[in-house]
């Protein structure tokens, strides 16, 4: 048995900001309904929650995604969307602990890593 993938739930005030941090990602929505989101791309699922509650002051994640073409990926976003690339890591770095990575966030500091295995 092996586990290949994690499916994060991110919840904001204004789940519209995820939503459009995630469509500058190159996600598609999949589903919606008042307040959810399901967004997907390549394989990869996020769910976005909208809540009123103090929950989405106190739960800013951060996640990984993984990809298979890192330069691609980094290309794609840096041109069309350079505002969401995370200031500590805006362009792709090779790690010593193996990966090459690069991050968004966006306004509301949900932190997203992008890498790939050296």
């Amino acid at each position: 048995m092996s586990l290949v993938k994690i499916i994060p739930k991110i919840i904001y005030k204004d789940v519209q900001t995820g939503v459009n941090l995630f469509l500058a990602l190159g996600f598609e929505t999949k589903y919606s309904e008042e307040g959810f989101y399901i967004m997907v791309r390549d394989g990869v699922t996020i769910y976005l929650v909208a809540s009123e509650e103090d929950f989405y002051v106190h739960d800013r994640p951060e996640m990984r995604i993984v990809t298979d073409d890192i330069e691609g990926f980094y290309a794609e976003v840096s041109s069309k969307h350079p505002e969401i690339l995370h200031p500590n890591l805006k362009v792709i770095k090779n790690q010593p602990w193996g990966l090459k990575e690069f991050a968004v966030l966006d306004e509301t500091t949900v932190c997203i890593i992008i890498q790939q295995a050296i």
